[in-house]
C-alpha cells in the first residue's frame, strides 16, 4: 500500500503543511507566513507533544527530590553532557581536567564528541551571559520542539495531519523518550535531519544540503542524513530519466546539495584523523572507546542473553525488547507503509548504525529514537481506532515511559 493510498483512507480536511519554497509570495514575508501556517498547523500535536514529555519530567523531578538531586544535574550534568560542556567552555583539543571520563579512550578522547551542539553552547552562554549548564539544556529543550514540529511537517506530507499528530505524540513516549529532555546531541541532531527531509520532501536542496551539513558535524549518526539527502537527490534524478514526464528537476541544485552535505561528517572526522596524525584517526579514537562496527554480531549476542541469563536487568530487557520491536517495524513500514526515497533511506542508515555497531548496548534505544520513521505503523493504526482505545494507549504508555525514564536517571547505573 503506498502512502497516497494511506493519506485517502485517513481524510484530511486541511491542506498538507505548505513547501519551503512556495509560491505566492516572495522574499522574507512570503517565508514567514509559509512559517507561520506551518506552526499553526502543527500547534495541537506540539501541544500534545509538549504535554507528554512533561509528565515525564514531572514523575522525574519527584523522584529527583525525594533523592535530594537538582534535576538539572539529571539531565544537564551527566554523562555525555559533560564532554559537551567540556568542549564548550575549553575547546576541542583540550584534554579534560579529569582524566576520570575518558575511561579507557586515553588523551584527546573528547574529539569523539561532535563539535556543533558544545560550541552552540559556548556561543549561546557568550551571547546571553547564562550559565553553560542552562544554555546546554535551554537549547535541548528547544531542538526537542523544533524536532517534534519536523516529525510533524515531515509525517502531514506523506500521509496527512492526523497521523502526523499521533507520530508526534508517541515519539514523545518511546522508551528513551528522556533524552530528549537531556542535554545531549540527539534532540539537536533530528530537528537538523527531519526539517532536511522536509526540504527534500519540498525540493528545496540547498536548504536540504545545508541542514544535512549542520547535522553530519553534530553527531555520528549524521552520515544518515547526508546520504540521506544525496541519495535522494539520485533517485529524483534516475526517476526522472526513467519516466520523463514530470517537471525536469533542478540539476544544479541537486548537485550542490550533494556537494555541501557530507562536508560537516567529513570534515570532522578528517579533522580529527589530521589532530592524531593518521588518517583513520577518528574510527581509532572510537575503537578505544569500544564502539566498532561488527554488523550486529555484538547484537545478536546481547539478545540473546536476554532470553539465557537469570540475572538480567529490566534495562537489558527493554533494550531487547525495542530493538526487536523495531526490526518488525521497518518490515512493517518498508513492505506496507513505504514512505518516500529521503525518509526510507534516512531510517535504513539510522537502522544499520544503531544495530551493526558493537559496544554500548544499553544506549541503543536511544540511537533507535532518532529512526522516528519507525512510528508510523503504530501512527496509522491510532489514526484509524476509536477515541476511548487511543487515550488509554496514549495514556498508558505515557506512564510507562515516564516510569522508566525515572529509573534511567536513578536506579540504572550507566549512560541511557
Amino acid at each position: 500500500m503506498t502512502h497516497t493510498q494511506i493519506r485517502a483512507e485517513v481524510p484530511d480536511s486541511v491542506p498538507v503543511s505548505p513547501p519551503l519554497g512556495g509560491t505566492g509570495d516572495s522574499g522574507l514575508r512570503g517565508v514567514g507566513r509559509r512559517v507561520l501556517a506551518g506552526f499553526v498547523r502543527a500547534r495541537k500535536a506540539l501541544l500534545i507533544h509538549i504535554a507528554l514529555r512533561a509528565v515525564g519530567l514531572a514523575v522525574m523531578a519527584v523522584w529527583a527530590e525525594r533523592k535530594g538531586v537538582q534535576p538539572l544535574e539529571i539531565l544537564g550534568g551527566r554523562w555525555d553532557a559533560v564532554y559537551y560542556l567540556h568542549i564548550a567552555q575549553s575547546g576541542l583539543t583540550t584534554p579534560m581536567p579529569d582524566p576520570s571520563p575518558c575511561g579507557f579512550a586515553g588523551p584527546g578522547c573528547q574529539l569523539a564528541f561532535f563539535p556543533v551542539y558544545p560550541m552552540m553552547i559556548r556561543y549561546t552562554s557568550y551571547v546571553t551571559g547564562l550559565p553553560m549548564n542552562w544554555v546546554a539544556m535551554g537549547l535541548a529543550l528547544l531542538a526537542s520542539v523544533v524536532a517534534a514540529w519536523g516529525i510533524f511537517a515531515v509525517t502531514d506530507r506523506i500521509y496527512g495531519r492526523r497521523v502526523a499528530l499521533f507520530t508526534c505524540a508517541l515519539f514523545a513516549i518511546v522508551p528513551a523518550a528522556l533524552v530528549q529532555s537531556m542535554a545531549y546531541t540527539e534532540p539537536l541532531f533530528l530537528a537538523l535531519a527531519v526539517w532536511a527531509m522536509y526540504a527534500v520532501l519540498t525540493r528545496s536542496w540547498l536548504t536540504a544540503g545545508v541542514l544535512a551539513f549542520v547535522a553530519g558535524a553534530t553527531r555520528p549518526s549524521g552520515s544518515a542524513i547526508v546520504a540521506a539527502v544525496v541519495l535522494a537527490g539520485v533517485w529524483e534524478y534516475v526517476q526522472w530519466l526513467r519516466k520523463r514526464r514530470a517537471r525536469r528537476p533542478a540539476v544544479g541544485r541537486i548537485v550542490a546539495a550533494s556537494l555541501i552535505a557530507p562536508l560537516g561528517w567529513f570534515g570532522y572526522v578528517g579533522y580529527v584523523g589530521w589532530h592524531f596524525g593518521r588518517w583513520d584517526g577518528y574510527f581509532e579514537l572510537q575503537g578505544r572507546w569500544g564502539s566498532v562496527y561488527d554488523g550486529g554480531f555484538d547484537t545478536l549476542v546481547e539478545l540473546k542473553k536476554t532470553f539465557t541469563e537469570m540475572q538480567t536487568t529490566l534495562n537489558h530487557v527493554v533494550v531487547s525488547v525495542t530493538v526487536v520491536t523495531a526490526v518488525v517495524l521497518f518490515v512493517l513500514m518498508t513492505r506496507r507503509h513505504r514512505p518516500p526515497m529521503v525518509v526510507w533511506i534516512y531510517t535504513v542508515m539510522i537502522m544499520l548504525i544503531s544495530l551493526g555497531g558493537a559496544g554500548y548496548y544499553f544506549s541503543k534505544m536511544r540511537f533507535i529514537m532518532l529512526a522516528f520513521p519507525l512510528l508510523f505503523p503504530f501512527a496509522l493504526a491510532l489514526a484509524r481506532a476509536r477515541r476511548g482505545t487511543v487515550v488509554w494507549i496514549v495514556g498508558s504508555a505515557a506512564v510507562v515511559s515516564a516510569l522508566f525514564g525515572g529509573n534511567l536517571s536513578f536506579v540504572w547505573w550507566g549512560s541511557p
